[in-house]
């Protein structure tokens, strides 16, 4: 699928019945052959950054659940290249990763916010063709990443937000209940 690249977005279906994707947004940081990586962007995971990170034992940063895969890793996205090394560009202000020691002394210098970076612990990988073959079965909608999207004021509205963002018909899938046999 020529849509899936760093960058692009996975919206799920409304109906999508995976406990671990139901109505999430996930960016798409890593996607070639062997397979894809990204995170889910509207998870909130129940610990802050300073209850699994020792080195910032004072930070209250939220911290989201990017996936069901290592979830002994901690992750990052950022939009502060000029003061976060080492980082991937994977859209348009937005990068991933870079250096950690850097942004840990960032934070103990009060030099970074919550609405500058975001962390993840795990993340969502497929596959040698696990993703395409999700694709086809039209369990993902796709768009662009924002800054938006990424770095929201309430990520509990980022599943809504994305859909809006798309327009027209998807708009109303905001609306559809998760189960339809229940309505």
């Amino acid at each position: 699928m020529n849509d899936l690249a760093p960058g692009k977005i996975l919206i799920a279906d409304p109906f999508l019945k995976d406990p671990n994707f139901t109505r999430t947004v996930i960016i798409i940081c890593d996607h070639q052959q062997e397979g894809s990586f990204g995170f889910v962007l509207n998870k909130q995971y129940e610990q802050v950054l300073g209850e699994l990170i020792s080195d910032v034992s004072e930070s209250t940063f939220p911290v989201f659940f990017g996936g069901p895969v290592q979830l002994d890793t901690v992750h990052f996205l950022h939009q502060c290249p000029h003061l976060v090394p080492g980082g991937f560009e994977i859209a348009d202000g937005i990068y991933w990763g870079g250096d950690f020691q850097e942004v840990v002394s960032l934070i103990k210098d009060g030099k970074l916010t919550e609405k500058d970076i975001r962390f993840f612990i795990g993340y969502s990988g497929w596959g040698e063709g696990q993703l395409q073959e999700e694709m086809t079965q039209k369990s993902w909608i796709t768009s662009d990443a924002t800054k938006k999207l990424i770095f929201p004021k309430d990520a509990n509205d980022t599943w809504k937000f994305a859909l809006q963002q798309l327009g027209g018909e998807y708009v109303q899938l905001i609306n559809y209940p998760i189960d339809p046999q229940l309505n």
